[in-house]
């Protein structure tokens, strides 16, 4: 059975940093292409940054470029979200999720954690 399991959430005021960690169990990490999405209140799920097996060329929401920092270890079968310059509107539950295909426009997420909450005051 795969589990994703995220920690590092909480409360932070804005311009401040968190770091979101993801620990994942029941596969071959190494061969998982890693996600991590959000949702805010009364809106969708979106995406906010994904890495492949390797960790090279990650891609990023333009809402998020050059503040979060998505990255991997394979060894500790563990994907990160470093965030950064954190602002109110990036309140929202973080999810990470993983999926067989090693690429960011192919294949569908199958494994999801249970979220975390990210909440930045003003």
């Amino acid at each position: 059975q795969v589990q994703l399991v995220e920690s590092g959430g909480g409360l932070v005021q804005a311009g401040g940093s968190l770091r979101l960690s993801c620990a994942v169990s029941g596969r071959t990490f190494s061969r998982t292409f890693m996600g991590w999405f959000r949702q805010a209140p009364g809106k969708e799920r979106d995406f906010v940054a994904s890495i492949s097996w390797s960790g090279v060329s990650p891609r990023y929401a333009d809402s998020v470029k050059d503040r979060f920092t998505i990255s991997r270890d394979n060894a500790k079968s563990t994907v990160y979200l470093q965030m950064n310059s954190l602002k109110p509107e990036d309140t929202a539950v973080y999810y990470c999720a993983g999926k067989d295909e090693n690429s960011h426009f192919r294949g569908t997420y199958n494994y999801w954690g249970q979220g975390t909450q990210v909440t930045v005051s003003s």
